[in-house]
């Protein structure tokens, strides 16, 4: 019987008549059309995400918080509310969209295949290692520009989004997040700078499903006053019944249209893990459904779809037929074709609400130039032998290159120590922002406005970088590389720009304590895939790696700078280069070799002067950064070699990955390593002044030229 419906007019035995709706102006007859319209594109995005899920890998989808996010996210993209460029994904101006709650990517990817952000043989075989559709959302997909977990960071990108949507061109930002996902504290500091920054362009959507991994219909631990806590931290909060379109949709369009007041919006989405679904299957967090279940549920579906269709056809037709409702109906027809449907008549009558076959639209976005424009004569002049602070020369440069509106800073209450931010404010305060003690939303921040185009500087001190936020940055440089590389849906100069100022590396911190120690950081990123470790010594090479980065198109970078002033070693014509060592203290006679970065290099030439004093020439090697070719060369040089760090190993790390990767046998006699390490066991450093703990280590001019010494008499 039901398909006899669509195969003929919708004729009522008692045919609703204009009349019903006198009471109800023209806006809220628009308005009950469109969630008409919106219930039968839930339909349509439900079956797409079943589709999805008998055709994946695993049979298996994520979909409880799938489900539940349906009605919210579809209210947002189909109800008239988010401005996006479907055609160019990155073109500047247009709202923005994070789905920070990542398990809800099947919702996520129904919507944008049906919006035509990428074709929907891309729902086919997802989760394979030939699919760009994986289990959580990531810039592989055309359209999406966050690699979301949930882990509580696609909120904070989000934020970083609005921040930018407050000046020209302007563009709202929306987010979706769930009430697990708030348990992860990244959100909560989002949502106090948030609620400072008065990012009244921000809406956030929480899906309220009551329900997590481990326990489906319920919390770990529940919320006492969710809405009053967002309150408390300055936002605007509205909760609706999220299981009813009208409710949302009105939310949302009160966010859209409505007066603001400053406040960023919250709109608590109450729900159930599952919604939407018929069996009670659906209410689980991450399921394979069988083909038997699959149809099931995809039938009634079906059939729910078609008797939503009826409903609205009669309630179209009933505005049809009065003259006065005319502009009414021929809005809802509009807003129809906008959304990708085809209201069809019969004889007289709506009988049939039809998907446009959906095509897609998303161009190639165009390159983008990431060079940083500024002039160079008026940077700062470094004289040789003279001393600077490392936060004095970022700060000269800072006031030059920002001029170029594409470099933004984020400081986390350390800004004494880098530069930025009096840097960067001295020319715009606006792109010079201090997020407070809250590293892990700095990061967030700032990897918002690398994947806006921006030159982003951020900084804390060495050990206070957030390792997991660091992870998924690079995860999603990692995808928009392999995007570009493939000519996919992005191009040249579409990867991320981040900067980590790191300062008071190795024996900088000094008499701070344990705690803010830099000794274990550059070895631990080390084996973080797409982080380039630059560990900068004299101020005319920091120099030189600042305008290397400003060339643009550098990708992550981890700048550990000294915290003390240093005398400049290096001439003013100095150029850095990634993976290049610099030899600072040459002989022909040399008897063995000394590589050294950061505060070492000052020790080093110290040792190398009072082993000349004795008759004794040793060559000093500078490497900021790994070289594998001077590496080898020093290697096979067949003299004694000494590799002197402030930290746990980071260069002697690298020489035995180099060394094993390319020699088939290695002598270790003439590899010498001198660390912070206690006879290769690793710790962490406690205080003392810097004399003192370079002392301790073996790692002043005095105790390394005896070292050296020592080693070759034997």
């Amino acid at each position: 019987m039901m398909n006899d419906i669509l195969n003929q007019e919708v004729t009522l035995s008692r045919r609703p008549t204009a009349d019903r709706y006198q009471p109800l102006n023209n806006n809220a007859l628009i308005s009950k059309g469109i969630t008409h319209l919106l219930e039968i594109k839930d339909s349509d995005i439900r079956l797409l995400s079943l589709h999805q899920c008998r055709r994946a890998v695993d049979n298996a989808i994520h979909i409880g918080g799938a489900f539940s996010s349906t009605i919210p996210m579809v209210s947002l993209f189909y109800g008239g509310i988010i401005e996006v460029n479907v055609e160019e994904p990155t073109a500047p101006g247009q709202d923005m969209f994070v789905l920070s709650k990542g398990h809800a990517v099947a919702t996520l990817a129904s919507i944008y295949a049906d919006l035509g952000y990428f074709d929907k043989s891309v729902l086919e075989n997802s989760r394979s290692i030939s699919s760009i559709l994986n289990g959580h959302p990531g810039p592989l997909l055309p359209g999406v520009h966050v690699a979301t977990g949930p882990m509580g960071q696609g909120m904070g990108v989000a934020q970083g989004f609005a921040i930018a949507g407050q000046k020209s061109p302007r563009f709202d930002v929306y987010a979706v997040t769930g009430d697990g996902e708030l348990q992860e504290g990244s959100i909560w500091e989002t949502v106090m700078y948030a609620g400072y920054k008065r990012l009244e362009n921000l809406c956030v959507m929480v899906d309220n499903n009551g329900g997590q991994l481990d326990i489906i219909n319920t919390l770990h631990f529940p919320y006492h006053g969710l809405g009053v806590s967002f309150a408390s931290f300055g936002w605007r909060v509205i909760e609706v019944d999220a299981t009813k379109y009208h409710t949302v949709y009105s939310a949302l369009h009160e966010f859209k249209y409505g007066q603001r007041d400053g406040r960023p919006t919250v709109i608590i989405c109450k729900s159930t893990k599952g919604h939407g679904g018929f069996s009670d299957y659906m209410n689980n967090h991450k399921v394979s459904i069988t083909d038997e279940l699959l149809d099931q549920e995809a039938g009634l579906q079906q059939q729910q779809r078609a008797a939503r269709e009826k409903e609205f056809c009669a309630f179209f037709n009933a505005l049809s037929a009065e003259e006065k409702h005319a502009d009414v109906a021929s809005t809802l027809t509009r807003h129809a074709s906008d959304i990708g449907f085809t209201i069809e008549f019969g004889k007289k009558d709506a009988i049939r609400v039809t998907p446009v076959a959906a095509t897609v639209k998303t161009r190639k976005a165009p390159e983008r130039d990431k060079q940083i424009s500024y002039n160079a004569q008026a940077l700062p002049r470094l004289e040789k032998g003279k001393s600077f602070g490392a936060h004095k020369v970022i700060e000269s440069a800072m006031k030059v290159f920002a001029k170029d509106e594409r470099i933004v800073s984020v400081d986390s209450d350390l800004a004494s120590t880098s530069g930025l931010q009096a840097g960067v404010g001295f020319v715009d305060k606006a792109r010079a922002l201090n997020v407070g003690v809250a590293e892990a939303n700095m990061m967030l921040i700032g990897e918002a406005f690398g994947i806006l185009g921006a030159n982003t500087w951020i900084s804390t001190f060495c050990p206070f970088y957030d390792w997991k936020v660091l992870r998924r940055i690079a995860v999603g440089h990692q995808e928009r590389l392999e995007v570009i590389a493939e000519k996919g849906w992005l191009s040249e100069g579409h990867g991320i720009d981040l900067t980590m100022v790191a300062t008071a590396a190795d024996l900088e911190t000094q008499s701070n304590g344990a705690t803010h120690m830099g000794n274990d950081d550059a070895l631990l990123l080390n084996e973080t895939a797409f982080v380039k470790i630059i560990n900068v010594s004299c101020p005319q090479q920091l120099l030189g790696v600042l305008k290397w980065i400003a060339a643009g198109n550098k990708g992550i970078i981890y700048m550990r700078i000294l915290r003390a002033a240093a005398n400049v070693i290096y001439d003013a014509d100095f150029e850095f280069e990634f993976g290049k060592a610099y030899q600072i203290k040459t002989s022909e006679t040399a008897e063995a070799h000394i590589v050294t970065s950061g505060r070492g290099v000052y020790e080093a030439l110290g040792a190398a002067d009072a082993l000349e004093a004795k008759g004794i020439a040793v060559n000093v090697i500078d490497m900021p950064s790994v070289d594998e070719q001077t590496i080898l060369d020093l290697y096979r040089s067949g003299k004694p070699i000494f590799i002197a760090e402030q930290n746990n190993g980071f260069l002697w790390t690298n020489f035995r990955k180099v060394l094993f990767a390319n020699e088939r046998s290695i002598d270790t006699k003439n590899l010498i390593p001198i660390n912070t390490t206690d006879n290769g066991k690793l710790h962490y450093i406690h205080s003392g002044t810097y004399t003192e703990l370079a002392a301790h280590y073996g790692l002043d001019a005095v105790k390394l030229s005896e070292r050296v010494l020592t080693t070759l008499k034997k």
